[in-house]
């Protein structure tokens, strides 16, 4: 296995894994915190970084049916959420290419 390169974020407010604090996301990505995951609350982000994706699948989500893949941290291995692929419905595809984060699976790190 080669090394693993990761990017940390310089802002004062940064979603983090919270298994191993891995940096996932700047507050100014952020679109919208009104969103339901599988384990609770969950927000929609523009970009995540030090993620990998898996593979794609449809998934019937409380919006209709979207093509998704769930993310993972590339330290700890944990998902975080999922990235929209695809969008079948006209009224949902702001969501393609944006990501999910979960609540229950990320921290707040900075002066918040």
């Amino acid at each position: 296995m080669g090394v693993l390169f990761k990017q940390y974020l310089s802002g004062d407010k940064i979603y983090t894994c919270s298994q191993c604090k891995t940096h996932c996301t700047d507050h100014s990505q952020l679109i919208s915190k009104a969103f339901q995951g599988r384990h609770g609350r969950a927000y929609l982000f523009s970009d995540v970084v030090n993620i990998t994706v898996g593979p794609r699948e449809d998934r019937m989500l409380i919006t209709g049916l979207h093509t998704v893949a769930d993310i993972y941290c590339i330290t700890c291995n944990s998902v975080l959420g999922w990235k929209y692929e695809v969008a079948y419905e006209e009224s949902q595809k702001y969501k393609e290419g944006k990501y999910i984060l979960e609540k229950a699976k990320v921290m707040k790190e900075g002066s918040w």
